[in-house]
């Protein structure tokens, strides 16, 4: 997909190069468009060096090629973020003064905008009704967070995360293609994704580090390939994929209920979640008081369904749906992680693992992972430290190798 990623002149422009690494490692060919604003918070260089291509804010550069006009017109997708007060105003009143607000005109791709200013210029009346202006011509502008701004300021004005805003966008132009487009056009796919908690009182709970990460990046890869995707999310504090039907459930049994139910349909589901291996044998629905003499408390735990198994043996001798296990695992003195990893997944009898090494500040939590992707045929295909998005398409890629045939 072409992407035109506008930067105007704020000192969120800094976090556009983390959407730019989200829109180009998901293999999007993007091309930067700074105001000379923005160029005085992050350089030309940098937006070169990480979109590959050359970087200007002025129509003159390369005036042969006409770029105010081609721009815009070859462009699937343009987001412009931030998008400062200033920028809104120059949309909103149709001025052309540079290559971004031209671009702005030429196109006729989804547009989004994501503001990022102090609260009172978000507020104020003049900014209220560009915004509106923008919304009645069909313009995305998303309205931005609420918190620390520049300086001692909170409020609403602050940036959307650069994952939540390349969702959103991505999402856009996904609902705007022709349906049966994508190599997952077609597909219905079940992610389950985050850590599962299983309440002790009304206070605790047993857990695990799991922040939902990967299986939200492979929702949303997925969408963007075409699928009909059910993502299964259990308590992880993450914007929902644009397009993505998200069923939320807390306790291990709630999610094997769910991913079980919508795996009827499914051509494949991808256990992206960490369920906990145990849940406490009784609740109580009191919190349970600390002792005057400091006495030991002790927990009866239960073990809890292995759901992967159980979908391999709902499946039976058919070949739907298609399913993948993920093994979180660290070596010990038994043996190594993909020792570990190998004999897990001969037990499960899933038809892919994904498997990647656990740790305090290794791969849950993180934005980037490894992982090595095994098939039960025997082949193993290795994905070196990437951003969660790399890793999602690196899963898919050997996912659609392996789908039954429709």
């Amino acid at each position: 997909m072409r992407i035109v990623l506008g930067v105007s002149g704020g000192i969120a422009a800094y976090k556009a190069c983390l959407l730019l690494r989200r829109f180009t490692e998901s293999g999007h060919d993007v091309t930067v468009i700074p105001t000379a604003a923005a160029l005085r918070f992050v350089g030309a260089p940098t937006w070169a060096a990480l979109s590959g291509k050359p970087v200007a804010d002025d129509v003159w550069t390369r005036v042969e090629d006409v770029p105010h006009v081609r721009i815009g017109k070859e462009a699937d997708l343009v987001v412009v973020a931030p998008a400062t007060t200033d920028l809104l105003a120059k949309a909103a009143h149709g001025l052309a003064d540079d290559l971004l607000t031209n671009t702005l005109l030429t196109a006729r791709c989804p547009i989004v905008f994501a503001p990022a200013m102090h609260t009172e210029m978000w507020q104020h009346p003049a900014t209220v009704a560009n915004v509106a202006t923008l919304r009645e011509r069909g313009v995305h502008v998303m309205d931005p967070d609420s918190g620390r701004l520049t300086g001692v300021d909170t409020g609403p004005g602050r940036l959307r995360e650069p994952d939540e805003i390349a969702s959103y966008a991505l999402g856009l132009v996904q609902e705007s293609k022709p349906e049966g487009t994508g190599p997952l056009a077609g597909r219905h796919v079940v992610v389950s994704a985050g850590g599962t908690r299983e309440p002790i009182d009304p206070v605790r709970f047993l857990g695990n580090r799991s922040s939902g990460k990967q299986g939200y990046a492979l929702a949303a890869v997925a969408a963007e390939r075409g699928a009909r995707v059910t993502l299964v999310s259990a308590n992880a504090a993450l914007t929902a994929p644009a397009g993505v039907d998200v069923i939320s459930v807390e306790t291990t049994l709630e999610l094997q209920e769910a991913v079980t139910r919508a795996a009827a349909d499914a051509d494949a589901v991808v256990m992206a979640a960490a369920p906990a291996d145990y849940r406490s044998a009784a609740y109580t629905d009191h919190k349970i008081k600390k002792t005057a003499g400091g006495d030991d408390l002790t927990l009866h735990l239960v073990e809890n369904p292995d759901i992967v198994k159980g979908l391999v043996a709902d499946r039976g001798a058919a070949v739907r749906p298609l399913i993948v296990s993920f093994a979180a695992e660290t070596g010990d003195a038994d043996g190594s992680v993909m020792e570990h990893a190998r004999a897990k997944f001969a037990r499960k009898g899933s038809d892919i693992q994904v498997v990647n090494e656990v740790g305090p500040g290794v791969t849950f939590g993180q934005d980037d992972a490894a992982i090595h992707i095994l098939t039960r045929d025997g082949q193993e295909t290795e994905v070196q430290q990437a951003d969660k998005v790399v890793l999602a398409n690196a899963v898919w890629d050997v996912v659609q190798k392996h789908l039954p045939t429709v």
